[in-house]
């Protein structure tokens, strides 16, 4: 399904979400916009789902969000679960446990749901790419680019592999992102992935490197526009600070294919994702928000998942939330941007 056909399809829905159960400010009618920078605004958050079950699954562990065909919500947690939720409530409506080919659990941070609803679920822990039916069983796994796989295999580390899974082009490219930089690359510089559709497979494609702000920053997530630029957070956490999240609109148009390049050391002539900053959410107001850790704004978390929701007034709506990590001090929260790129 083209972004613009999903973009319309869950407008109508998301509309109606005037208000939200939890912590947060409930609007009855149109939402109030807090700016939070020139280009972003903050509409409101909710913490409804914070520390709750649904059919004996914890939910919580959040790291990816997308839009399914139906206009719900589809949310991955990183211990193997896939929930779909109203779009407008966020309550849950079913929850699919996911495994990989052993039965083992999986450390599932990317998520795309394809055209024809089929889930693409990534895990940073292989890495891996793996298409699943609606009823969570493996359809096939996509291959992995050799230096992108773990130690000794690759030149990857385990749990900094692939968290963030977009689709372009109208779903005709898959693009992932490393969390952090390969042995080898300059840290801060991350290697985005993309894969062309083959009739019913894909295969490896063009690769991008793309540099984070500072080292300690890594990428959870990206989600692709439809003129082919990106939004990507980048993220960290400093103990007894507490989160930086930043959220930048970048190009990889004109970005060099880095596939064949071994090592990303600053060599010439390695243009990289051009990106611009659209705010630090540290940035937004608070909106009367409570952290249970140090945070350089109440307001932030471990935000790890991000989906384009729809559009309005040349404003993208975008959706944002933190993996709580089953962590008492920490929270699963949404955030509802208002985006203009």
């Amino acid at each position: 399904m083209q972004l613009r056909t999903v973009f319309a399809t869950i407008t109508a829905a998301l509309a109606a979400a005037a208000c939200l159960t939890g912590a947060g400010p409930a609007a009855a009618s149109a939402p109030v916009r807090h700016a939070c920078s020139p280009s972003v605004s903050l509409d409101r958050f909710s913490d409804a789902l914070d520390k709750t079950t649904y059919d004996g699954t914890f939910v919580g562990n959040l790291s990816a969000l997308a839009v399914d065909r139906d206009g719900s919500l589809a949310a991955l947690s990183d211990r193997s679960a896939l929930f779909g939720l109203d779009a407008r409530t966020l309550a849950p409506r079913k929850v699919v446990p996911l495994a990989d080919e052993n039965g083992a659990a999986l450390d599932s941070e990317g998520l795309v749901i394809d055209r024809d609803g089929t889930p693409l679920v990534t895990s940073e822990t292989e890495p891996s790419i793996r298409r699943y039916s609606a009823d969570g069983r493996i359809l096939d796994r996509l291959p992995v680019p050799a230096s992108l796989q773990v130690t000794p295999a690759g030149r990857a580390t385990s749990n900094q592999t692939f968290e963030g899974l977009t689709l372009m082009n109208g779903g005709r490219t898959l693009l992932a992102s490393m969390e952090y930089a390969l042995s080898g690359d300059t840290t801060g510089t991350v290697r985005f992935q993309t894969w062309q559709r083959h009739g019913k497979s894909w295969q490896p494609a063009a690769q991008y490197a793309y540099r984070t702000d500072a080292a300690f920053l890594g990428v959870p997530e990206v989600q692709a526009l439809p003129d082919g630029r990106l939004l990507v957070l980048e993220r960290g956490f400093t103990s007894g600070v507490g989160n930086t999240v930043r959220l930048y609109l970048a190009d990889p148009r004109r970005a060099t294919d880095t596939s064949g390049i071994e090592n990303l050391t600053g060599q010439s002539g390695v243009r990289l994702i051009r990106k611009t900053l659209l705010t630090d959410i540290a940035s937004c107001p608070s909106l009367g928000a409570t952290a249970k850790q140090p945070q350089p704004n109440p307001l932030l978390d471990n935000i790890e998942g991000m989906v384009v929701t729809g559009h309005e007034k040349g404003r993208l709506k975008v959706l944002l939330v933190s993996d709580d990590n089953q962590n008492a001090v920490q929270t699963t929260r949404f955030y509802f941007l208002r985006v203009r790129v």
